[in-house]
């Protein structure tokens, strides 16, 4: 798969994506990335890529010309059916089952903006969709951006060294994750529970699913409420909140 961002930074994004889980899968040609700034594609000699906004207000904004130059030139270098997403507090929300729905693209383009924005027209008119990290505002697109690289790219085949692994991450079916434990099995008074030590894998599925269903209920009750459980799963539940109290 083939990652591009389009960004005033491109340093900083080659350099953060050239470590752990991405920068491997970079390394062994699984994907690749690539960085255009803006600025090589203004017309003027200052190579400016801001102006102040029409009808006042603080602020600068991006211009639309360079930032749409950059957006060709990364389509040329790739492939035709590539799909541009703005990286935005306005944008949907990324969720894991959008990240599993992308892995299926040949090449995202990533606009990373700053300043006060970017001019709309650029939006509506080279822009697929409009993603979000959350309701909060942060000084660039660029770390939204590594964002969705890194999340992206662990769930395509052959990056994580245990296939299973992004599949049993939270969010992956809705639900939060199980708690994990490893060595040594006693720390001051708390001890790995006794099913994780007794082999019995069924049991131990079992208990993980039950984890799983009572901290999305502790946690994330919202999302409970879009997930429709079997009645094994209601049960389990049932189970994790009578032990609870």
């Amino acid at each position: 798969m083939r990652f591009d961002v389009v960004t005033l930074f491109p340093d900083m994004v080659i350099a953060a994506a050239g470590c752990g889980v991405t920068g491997r899968a970079i390394e062994r040609n699984i994907v690749s990335l690539s960085a255009w700034n803006p600025r090589d594609y203004t017309l003027d000699r200052h190579r400016t890529v801001d102006d102040r906004p029409y009808g006042g207000g603080p602020g600068m904004v991006m211009k639309y010309q360079p930032l749409h130059d950059a957006v060709q030139a990364a389509k040329q270098a790739g492939v035709k059916a590539a799909k541009v997403v703005y990286m935005s507090p306005q944008g949907k929300p990324i969720t894991q089952a959008l990240l599993s729905e992308t892995c299926e693209l040949e090449q995202l383009i990533l606009v990373a903006g700053r300043y006060e924005g970017i001019d709309e027209r650029f939006v509506e008119q080279d822009c697929d969709e409009e993603w979000s990290i959350g309701d909060y505002v942060i000084s660039g697109g660029e770390l939204a951006a590594l964002v969705v690289i890194d999340a992206v790219t662990r769930l395509l085949p052959g990056v994580l060294g245990d296939e299973d692994s992004a599949q049993q991450d939270s969010h992956s079916d809705g639900l939060l994750d199980c708690p994990h434990f490893t060595r040594p099995e006693q720390i001051a008074a708390c001890s790995v529970p006794q099913v994780l030590l007794g082999g019995n894998h069924a049991e131990i599925e079992r208990w993980r699913m039950k984890q799983a269903l009572g901290r999305t209920w502790q946690k994330r009750p919202d999302l409970l409420k879009k997930k429709n459980l079997s009645a094994e799963q209601e049960n389990l539940l049932r189970e994790f909140i009578v032990e609870l109290v």
